[in-house]
């Protein structure tokens, strides 16, 4: 026969005072968690406008790298941010623009010293080293991560029809903010946005080729033909406005006053003489 439940347990005893408080602490530290990652995303929303703010001024893809991995930089406090682009072969990388050392441009690379990159090449995938300084295919650089207090490392591809034309590669410091999940995403973010810039600084470099002749020299037919378009334009607008003249020649004597005529008149010659100053170069 089972013991009589005393009266005692019957309804559940009142909690200690510490431990009845304990719940508005804890929701107390879970909004002040939501907050920041609440910040967090708003600065990453930031980041993105100043972003497609700055690269909307270029179609320079040189110039694009670069603002992209100076944003990124100090937007995590990084060792480095750097972007790679992919030579043909498959062997070596260029590194086009760098946080670190904004003056570096068009370095090569070879691909031997950083698997890491070649590894995000070949796949197409993300690839992240949480603890650089243990991982096994680093141990040939592993003095120098050390020197340089390297944490983690994060290689994002930048593709473009499915391919990985280049990558973005971000180092952490051992002491400093660890990067998230959802940095990482954001990251990746970026990575589409800088192949959609690169895209329409290749297409605007290119139509200046075609335009230019290889040793910059700009080509006889493309100025020819951009002359003539010039020259046709401001034939037909003076055709348009001389046969608007005729038509309106009273109106316009009787409606315009002489001081507003002398004016025009003037202004048209101060325009003329500005465009021929410009032609001069």
């Amino acid at each position: 026969m089972a013991s009589p439940i005393p009266d005692a347990a019957a309804a559940p005893a009142p909690l200690p005072p510490a431990t009845a408080g304990s719940a508005q602490p804890d929701a107390a530290a879970l909004l002040a968690t939501r907050i920041v990652e609440l910040e967090r995303e708003r600065d990453r929303l930031l980041t993105i406008i100043d972003i497609l703010q700055e690269v909307s001024g270029t179609l320079h893809f040189v110039d694009i790298l670069q603002t992209i991995a100076r944003r990124l930089g100090e937007t995590f406090g990084l060792d480095r941010s750097s972007i790679f682009l992919a030579d043909r072969g498959g062997r070596t990388v260029r590194l086009v623009a760098s946080y670190e050392d904004p003056s570096i441009r068009n370095l090569v690379v070879d691909l031997a010293r950083y698997p890491e990159i070649r590894r995000a090449l070949e796949t197409g995938e993300t690839v992240f080293i949480a603890d650089a300084t243990a991982e096994q295919s680093l141990q040939h650089v592993k003095g120098a991560l050390t020197r340089r207090k390297v944490k983690s490392i994060t290689v994002v591809p930048i593709k473009y029809r499915g391919a990985a034309i280049g990558c973005i590669f971000l180092r952490t410091f051992k002491d400093g903010e660890p990067l998230s999940e959802a940095d990482v995403t954001f990251t990746q973010t970026v990575a589409d946005l800088t192949a959609k810039s690169l895209r329409n600084a290749h297409r605007y470099e290119s139509l200046i080729r075609r335009t230019r002749g290889g040793n910059g020299q700009a080509d006889a037919e493309g100025v020819h033909r951009a002359d003539v378009a010039r020259v046709a334009l401001v034939a037909y607008l003076q055709q348009l406005l001389d046969d608007f003249a005729r038509r309106d020649r009273v109106a316009i004597e009787q409606l315009l006053p002489h001081t507003s005529a002398a004016e025009l008149r003037r202004l048209v010659d101060v325009t003329i003489a500005v465009l021929a100053e410009e032609a001069k170069g």
